[in-house]
């Protein structure tokens, strides 16, 4: 309800000649008339009594632009919802469409309510509703994005990832067009969030650290995204497209800074995880992160099970299946499960002897990546020839320290040692 003092100014509006004039004095004059606790009443009030009339439409363009200018200089979230919303609602209700343009600043002002009392969804769903590819109203590329990234945004804190890329492919479309370096950056980390939270690590782990070396941004926040894409990489399928991923980023000379750089090293160098090493790096990541998939493993615990397997592989010619478990922390037919696939998918070269129900991993060559590829043919002897190799190297290697200590203690030699 009105405050008294506004509608007594309602009521001598009404009564006046130029009502059009009254209603732009009474909203230029309303913080004089409302209070804290009637603002949004007030407004509501007036806004109604403004279309109640009959006003003709220029006039009511004009009051619509001052009641925004007087919403906006409350500077009150709960005031630019209520009054807000309810302005909306009249405003729906009215047969013309030439009141679109005020329509939508009224909506962002709406939005900007729901921001700012972090109701993400519900600023999101207002943006949406408003009208751009309208005849009755002319709207720039750069425009549409802006809402568009806005309504990204907001539906990314409450991870409703869907949602967000429905908005994020509109935005696909003109963002080419757009120069406005802020735009472009929203877009490019609101991509990489969908990816991120979409479980697509490696496209990620690309994207937020692209964004890390945008001058753009501040030197907190390029480090933010930096361990970001750490974060990413480290979570991607094992295989050499992550490898090249950890490579990169090992390679950046800001990365030893973060928290997460000795995990980093150590899969950049096959090294095997530990227990604990993996449990703090947990602490750091984001719930979608640790999400559970579909075989009942967390995101992260399928992350280290795979890179352990690689690093097995540097580790050992062949491996029985029960020994793998024990160092993966599986029971020996999941662990089989997970080579096979590795192998299948070419993130990893080796064979499996089932029979034997041993491993067999394939050293001399590097996992390519592309599907079919991991699979290591059985050649006749090969494993013989290698033993003959390794035992001919040995030889050598003997003889040639043999070598050397006739050259410098040719009298120890000659005492000591059956040449």
């Amino acid at each position: 309800m009105a405050c008294p003092k506004v509608s007594e100014a309602l009521a001598q509006v009404q009564s006046s000649p130029d009502q059009a004039a009254a209603f732009n004095s009474l909203l230029t004059n309303l913080r004089s008339l409302s209070t804290p606790q009637t603002v949004s009443d007030d407004l509501k009030t007036i806004i109604t009594a403004i279309f109640s009339g009959s006003l003709g439409i220029v006039a009511l363009r004009s009051l619509l632009t001052t009641f925004i200018a007087t919403l906006k200089d409350f500077n009150n979230a709960d005031v630019y919802i209520e009054a807000g919303q309810h302005a909306l609602d009249v405003l729906a209700a009215q047969t013309s469409v030439s009141f679109q343009e005020q329509a939508a600043t009224i909506r962002e002002l709406v939005a900007d309510g729901h921001e700012s009392n972090e109701d993400w969804l519900e600023a999101a769903k207002v943006l949406a509703d408003m009208p751009l590819d309208s005849a009755q109203r002319k709207v720039t590329n750069e425009e549409r994005v802006r809402i568009w990234v806005r309504i990204v945004r907001n539906y990314l804190e409450v991870d409703d990832t869907t949602a967000a890329d429905t908005y994020l492919n509109k935005l696909k479309n003109v963002i080419y067009t757009v120069t406005d370096p802020s735009l472009n950056l929203h877009f490019k980390l609101s991509a990489a969030r969908i990816q991120d939270s979409k479980r697509e690590f490696l496209s990620a782990s690309q994207a937020y650290h692209d964004i890390s070396f945008s001058p753009a941004v501040s030197e907190e926040e390029r480090q933010h995204t930096l361990g970001m894409a750490v974060k990413c990489a480290i979570l991607a399928p094992a295989g050499p497209l992550r490898s090249r991923a950890l490579g990169r980023l090992c390679k950046d000379e800001r990365a030893p800074s973060l928290d997460e750089f000795g995990m980093l090293e150590k899969m950049f160098f096959d090294r095997l995880l530990a227990p604990a090493e993996v449990d703090k790096f947990a602490q750091g990541l984001s719930p979608h992160q640790l999400a559970t998939t579909s075989d009942g493993s967390t995101v992260l615990a399928k992350a280290v099970v795979e890179h352990n397997l690689l690093g097995a592989s540097r580790l050992y010619s062949n491996i029985g299946f029960d020994a793998l478990g024990v160092l993966l922390g599986l029971d020996a037919d999941r662990a089989e499960d997970t080579t096979a696939r590795m192998i299948e998918q070419g993130r990893l070269v080796g064979r499996i002897d089932q029979i034997e129900r041993v491993i067999w991993f394939e050293g001399e060559r590097e996992a390519s990546g592309e599907k079919g590829s991991g699979r290591a043919e059985i050649t006749v002897g090969k494993e013989m020839r290698r033993w003959d190799a390794n035992v001919q190297g040995l030889a050598e290697e003997v003889e040639n320290v043999t070598n050397a200590l006739q050259r410098e203690f040719p009298e120890f030699v000659a005492a000591t040692l059956v040449v």
